[in-house]
């Protein structure tokens, strides 16, 4: 045991010896074999259990890739609902991170309050769950999309705003400072000397956020927020495999489509 913690020697060209960095795999692999163990007492983990009930799930696996087809055109207005939410919600979110962006970043806006409670305000907001905040959202506006909506814009906003301002921070401020000492306002200057370098960097973004939002938009249904996660829980409660396989499978082909557009806008901005 004691040869895998011992140093080894390694003898160079020139003759001298170096003595080579022991290694720390064995003591790091124990110490995660040792939590995995706790972890599997902590969560009540029943392999027998899991084996017993492992039939269900290739009766439900089975199910889902037998779609009911007769099913689809229902899903096609939900799967609508679905991008629509995502676009719009990813739109002003990420529209409305940018004036954000700035005042948080502290190289452009010379106040530490201000930049401390915009980053606050990003930090609390991307810690809350979308899930919860279309729950909220629900008893605000309703039942329906515009509660999907409101809560992709607030993770689509503390997502975008809190990449930008740490890339506003890491801008080269020459151009910008230029243009203060020319009379520009603070916002022309950014505008004008700040943007156009962030602009690929924010485009990326905005468009990687807006492909996973299409994705979480999907389970906002769950809490009446709209959209295809109206048509899963209610299918899933009625154990109606078949049709959940039919909008997962419209869901899989939507996201597709969209990740291949955004991917390849986002090659064509790098």
């Amino acid at each position: 045991m004691n040869k895998f913690f011992r140093a080894k020697s390694i003898t160079l060209s020139n003759g001298k010896v170096v003595e080579e960095k022991k290694s720390d795999a064995l003591l790091i692999s124990l110490l995660l074999l040792v939590f995995l163990i706790i972890a599997l007492r902590v969560t009540g983990y029943d392999s027998s259990l899991l084996a017993k009930n492992s039939r269900n799930l290739t009766v439900i696996l089975k199910d889902i890739f037998n779609p009911d087809w007769d099913y689809l055109p229902k899903v096609i207005g939900p799967t609508i609902d679905t991008i629509k939410m995502s676009l719009f919600g990813s739109f002003l979110g990420a529209l409305l991170a940018l004036p954000a962006a700035f005042l948080a970043a502290s190289n452009m806006v010379n106040n530490r309050f201000i930049n401390w409670l915009f980053k606050l305000i990003f930090t609390i907001l991307r810690t809350l769950p979308t899930l919860v905040i279309a729950l909220i959202a629900t008893y605000v506006f309703g039942l329906g999309t515009l509660a999907g909506t409101f809560a992709i814009f607030i993770f689509s906003f503390a997502y975008v705003g809190k990449l930008m301002y740490e890339e506003i921070e890491t801008q080269d401020l020459g151009a910008y400072e230029a243009m203060i000492s020319l009379g520009y306002t603070k916002a022309m200057a950014f505008f004008k000397g700040i943007i156009p370098s962030i602009m690929p960097t924010y485009l990326s973004t905005a468009l990687f956020n807006f492909e996973g939002n299409v994705r979480y938009a999907s389970i906002l249904g769950y809490v009446g927020a709209g959209g295809l996660g109206l048509l899963i829980n209610e299918n899933i409660g009625w154990r109606d495999y078949n049709r959940v396989g039919t909008i997962l499978f419209a869901l899989v082909i939507t996201v597709f489509i969209i990740e291949l557009i955004s991917r390849t806008i986002r090659k064509k901005l790098s």
